[in-house]
C-alpha cells in the first residue's frame, strides 16, 4: 500500500489581502509575489492607471507590505534602525519606514523588511552589553493598508477623515495616529502626494468602500502594484532633478 498522502506536502499556502475580493470586483489582475496574490493591475491599459493617478489620484492595496513590531528600549529601537527615532515623524532606514508609537515601540513597514536579520540581531548578546532588552513580533496580517497618491490624494482623505494633511502639518516623513474612515490607523505622508495608511485587518472591506467612494466621486481609481512602483521611480527621478 502507497502511504504517500500520509507524508506532509511542502506548503503552497497563498497569503491574500482581506481586500482582494474589492479589487476583483474592480477588475484587478493578480500575481503571485513573494507568496502573496497582489493586484499587479487593473484593465488592459496599464498607463491608464498612473495618468489617472498623476492627474487626480490614485488608490493601491498594500497589505502584503511587512510589519514588525519592536519593543524595547528606545535606545536599543534606534540602534537597530542604525537612526534616531523621534515621535512623530517615520524614519526612512533600511529599505524601511521605522514608525515610532511610543519611546519603547516601533513598527517597522517595507516591502522586505528584513525580519531574520532583525531577530538574529536581537538574540545576538555583544560582549559590551547583556542580551537585548527588545521583543519582536510580526503584526503582517494584523494590519492592512492601503497608499493614495496623486495631486488630489489629500483631498480624497478629506471626505473621510479630519486629520491636517497641510505640509505645515504632516509634512513628508510625518507619522500621524488618528481617526481614518472612523476607525483607528496610523498615517504616513511619504511622499508630497503619497499617503500609506494602516488600519484593522478585520475592517479592510469597509476602508476600501469608503476610499472608493470617496475616489471615484473625484475621479480617482484604484491602481496596482506596478503603477504604484512606477510613480515612485518618477518621485525618486524628480527629487534628484530638484
Amino acid at each position: 500500500m502507497n502511504l504517500d498522502f500520509l507524508a506532509p506536502a511542502a506548503s503552497t499556502a497563498v497569503a491574500r489581502s482581506p481586500m482582494e475580493a474589492s479589487a476583483a470586483d474592480e477588475g484587478a489582475r493578480f500575481e503571485l509575489r513573494s507568496g502573496w496574490n497582489v493586484a499587479a493591475g487593473y484593465g488592459s491599459d496599464p498607463e491608464a492607471e498612473r495618468r489617472t493617478a498623476e492627474r487626480v489620484a490614485g488608490w493601491a492595496d498594500v497589505s502584503h507590505l511587512s510589519k514588525l513590531e519592536l519593543q524595547g528600549p528606545a535606545e536599543e529601537l534606534a540602534e537597530l534602525a542604525g537612526a534616531s527615532l523621534e515621535l512623530g515623524t517615520a524614519t526612512r532606514a533600511q529599505d524601511a519606514w521605522w514608525c515610532p508609537l511610543t519611546q519603547t515601540r516601533a513598527l517597522v513597514i517595507g516591502e522586505q523588511v528584513p525580519g531574520a536579520a532583525l531577530r538574529e540581531r536581537l538574540t545576538a548578546s555583544p560582549p559590551n552589553r547583556g542580551a537585548t532588552g527588545t521583543s519582536l513580533i510580526d503584526v503582517t496580517t494584523t494590519f492592512a493598508a492601503l497608499t493614495i497618491v496623486g495631486p488630489q490624494a489629500a483631498e480624497v482623505f478629506a471626505r473621510f477623515s479630519a486629520l491636517d494633511l497641510r505640509p505645515s502639518s504632516t509634512p513628508v516623513g510625518a507619522l500621524r495616529p488618528g481617526s481614518i474612515a472612523r476607525q483607528p490607523a496610523v498615517l504616513i505622508r511619504e511622499a508630497p502626494q503619497r499617503y500609506l495608511f494602516l488600519f484593522g485587518w478585520a475592517t479592510a472591506e469597509y476602508v476600501w468602500s469608503v476610499v472608493a467612494d470617496a475616489g471615484h466621486h473625484l475621479g480617482a481609481r484604484p491602481i496596482g502594484a506596478d503603477a504604484l512602483a512606477s510613480l515612485a521611480e518618477a518621485e525618486i527621478t524628480e527629487s534628484s532633478r530638484a
